[in-house]
């Protein structure tokens, strides 16, 4: 299938970061979200992170002004049936994402492939929800999307070769690696970096050591360019919990119990950089470890 036109639902860090790669490989970008706002914010982020790439000579300003051109927004989830892949990058929320999907069925043209930005969540059955199971993949790009070259390709007990192919020739033409990975919780990069983030909050939770020693230590001691605790603020600390949640669940393993402190994070509203608090402080000129 050639694909031209590609539908994004979700307009917040990973919507934004994945319309913005596409845009620049020469695609036709409709992104959508319940938010006006927030897809107003998407505008301006990629508008300033093509800015960024332009000033460090990653791309041309003919280049940046296609892109933008190429960008364009809804608030009607329908619209996006119109497109030839549409990737859905909503929060990490199983009965939202089913949701969005039952919607965009009655829209789609027979031919479009319907994908998920899901870092966790089943693909077979989010793909069951649907009319084209064989046409249904998890698309899982890594964060920040316009930096980071890896992208899952997560293949649901349905889908096909063909779709799995077209897949795979969209992310070099973006650029970009492709991983494939079985669908089983959180795939290959969350099942292995998760338990890790989780077992720093232990390590804090138990008193082994505090967020900035547990920091610097990773990242001087393994040479991690961000300390566990500090990713996992950038990541969202709800995200997290909701993948370790999504592993515990399906893996029935003890060693995937998420540590409670990340759970009482998270009951404060304290969900990292997105809120100006989680394990560091961002309320001021320089974060503050909180524990």
């Amino acid at each position: 299938m050639d694909i031209q036109s590609v539908g994004v639902v979700g307009a917040g860090q990973m919507g934004s970061g994945i319309a913005h790669v596409f845009a620049v490989a020469g695609y036709d970008v409709l992104m959508t979200d319940i938010s006006r706002e927030s897809l107003a914010n998407a505008g301006a982020v990629i508008e300033a992170n093509l800015g960024r790439q332009l000033a460090r000579g990653k791309i041309d300003e003919a280049t940046r002004d296609a892109a933008l051109k190429r960008i364009s927004t809804t608030m009607t989830l329908s619209d996006l049936g119109k497109t030839d892949l549409i990737i859905e990058a909503a929060t990490e929320r199983e009965t939202v994402k089913v949701a969005i999907f039952e919607d965009l069925v009655p829209h789609l043209k027979p031919e479009t492939i319907l994908t998920s930005n899901t870092s966790s969540i089943s693909i077979t059955r989010l793909a069951s929800r649907t009319d084209r199971p064989e046409k249904f993949m998890g698309f899982h790009f890594m964060n920040p999307v316009p930096v980071m070259q890896l992208v899952e390709l997560i293949r649901g007990i349905a889908t096909d070769d063909e779709t799995y192919k077209a897949l795979k020739e969209v992310v070099e033409k973006l650029g970009k690696t492709a991983a494939s990975a079985e669908d089983f919780p959180a795939f290959i990069v969350n099942r292995i970096l998760m338990p890790m983030i989780n077992e720093a909050v232990y390590t804090l939770y138990e008193g082994v050591g505090s967020v900035s020693s547990i920091d610097s230590a990773m990242k001087l001691g393994t040479n991690h360019p961000m300390g566990p605790l500090e990713l996992a603020d950038f990541i969202g600390l709800d995200t997290c919990l909701a993948i370790m949640n999504v592993l515990h669940d399906g893996l029935a393993d003890t060693k995937y119990r998420p540590c409670p402190l990340l759970t009482k994070y998270v009951e404060a509203g304290w969900l990292g950089r997105k809120t100006q608090r989680g394990f560091y402080d961002y309320r001021g000129e320089t974060p503050v470890p909180t524990r």
